[in-house]
């Protein structure tokens, strides 16, 4: 069986596990266009994925707070009639690595800003679930529970009180956001290069991995 320098394994899910910019894209060219602000192209799409909506219509479309929690709830009323799949898919190999780290009996879970009922839609739609000891995300207001380092924190404490060991846990993800909140808890980061960021948000990561063969031989070993 292989075996892991970590003790658990936190997983980021836009840009890291899926690719979800499709339908992103075409909900915010609707709920932009119909609070009166310019669409985005696909290029300032980066600037949207990873970050909350609630900081994001803020920081990207230079909304009020209160003006952003409408957007953030007409956006996820789309989200809702769209089906919270449609349009996703996985980045390739990186199910089979999930399914791999399980086998090899290290406990897993998602430490996603998307809301936790989206990503356990895209957990089940991609038959992940065995896989992971708890899935955790921002809530639906993305008020209570939103911030990375928060989710993070939330990702150990539910693994821990599952009964992981979570003395040597380790986070993946592909934004500054998941380096900023992997740091706060002193929980070192694996940076993936195939999501949307810049390559400086990765500057602060204890790793980096450009592939998913480089991201295996980072997390297990024979």
């Amino acid at each position: 069986m292989a075996s892991s320098p970590y003790s658990c394994v936190l997983w980021d899910v836009d840009g890291t596990i899926v690719d979800a910019s499709v339908g992103i894209l075409r909900r915010l060219n609707v709920a932009l266009t119909h609070f009166g602000h310019p669409a985005p192209t696909r290029e300032q799409l980066v600037h949207w994925i990873g970050p909350p909506m609630f900081r994001s219509f803020q920081d990207q479309a230079g909304m009020t707070p209160e003006q952003s929690a409408e957007a953030v709830s007409f956006y996820r009323t789309l989200g809702k009639a769209d089906g919270y799949t449609t349009d996703v898919t996985t980045y390739p190999g990186v199910t089979d690595l999930i399914h791999d780290v399980h086998a090899a009996g290290i406990p897993q879970a998602t430490a996603s800003s998307k809301p936790e009922n989206q990503v356990d839609a895209l957990i089940d739609h991609f038959d992940l679930r065995a896989d992971f000891v708890t899935t955790v995300g921002a809530t639906p207001d993305e008020s209570t529970l939103a911030s990375k380092t928060d989710i993070v924190a939330e990702a150990l404490r539910r693994l821990e009180e599952r009964g992981a060991d979570v003395s040597r846990p380790v986070l993946i993800g592909d934004r500054h956001h998941d380096v900023e909140g992997g740091n706060a808890n002193g929980v070192p980061v694996i940076f993936v290069e195939w999501g949307f960021s810049d390559a400086h948000e990765g500057d602060d990561a204890a790793f980096r991995a450009a592939s998913v063969d480089e991201l295996r031989a980072l997390l297990l070993s024979a």
